[in-house]
C-alpha cells in the first residue's frame, strides 16, 4: 500500500517561516512523524514538495497510475487559487485528504475558502504538524489500513 504525501509552495521554508503562524518544526521533522505513522501501520509513503502548480497538477495526476491508495495534500496557497490542482484531485480517482498547519478559517479572508475541500474526503487544519499525522491517520482509516 502506498501513498502520497504532497507538500505544495513554501513548505520547505518551515521553521523559519512565519514561525508565529507555522511554528519552528521544520519539513523534515513533519516527513519523519509521517514516516513513523507509516511504519507502525506497514504503509509505504512517497513524499514529495513543489513550489509549482503544474508539477503538483502532474503528481496527483500519474497517482492512479502508479497504484498509489490515497494522498495527504497540504496545497498551501494553491488551496485558495488551484482550480487545477482542484481539478486534478476531482479527476484522480483515489481517496484525498487535504491539511493545514493553520486554521485557514482564522487568517486572512482571502485564505477562508478551499477550492480543495469539496473534493477531498476531509480537511484536517489548525493544529501545527500534527495536522499531518492526524490527516495520514483519518487517510489510513479510511482506506481500512489497520
Amino acid at each position: 500500500m502506498k501513498i502520497l504525501v504532497i507538500h505544495g509552495p513554501n513548505l520547505n521554508k518551515l521553521g523559519v517561516r512565519e514561525p508565529a503562524v507555522y511554528g519552528r518544526v521544520t519539513l523534515v521533522q513533519i516527513n519523519n512523524s509521517l514516516k513513523a505513522v507509516a511504519k507502525k501501520r506497514k504503509v509505504t509513503l512517497v513524499i514529495k514538495q513543489s513550489n509549482h502548480e503544474g508539477q503538483i497538477v502532474d503528481l496527483i495526476g500519474a497517482s492512479a497510475g502508479k497504484k498509489f491508495s490515497g494522498i495527504l495534500i497540504n496545497p498551501a496557497a494553491y488551496t485558495h487559487t488551484s482550480v487545477a490542482i482542484r481539478d486534478a484531485i476531482a479527476a484522480c480517482g483515489i481517496i484525498v485528504v487535504e491539511v493545514h498547519l493553520s486554521n485557514i478559517h482564522s487568517r486572512e479572508e482571502f485564505r477562508h475558502q478551499s477550492l480543495i475541500s469539496p473534493v477531498a474526503q476531509g480537511t484536517i487544519m489548525g493544529f501545527g504538524a500534527k495536522s499531518y499525522t492526524l490527516g495520514l491517520e483519518a487517510l489510513l482509516d479510511l482506506l481500512q489500513i489497520k
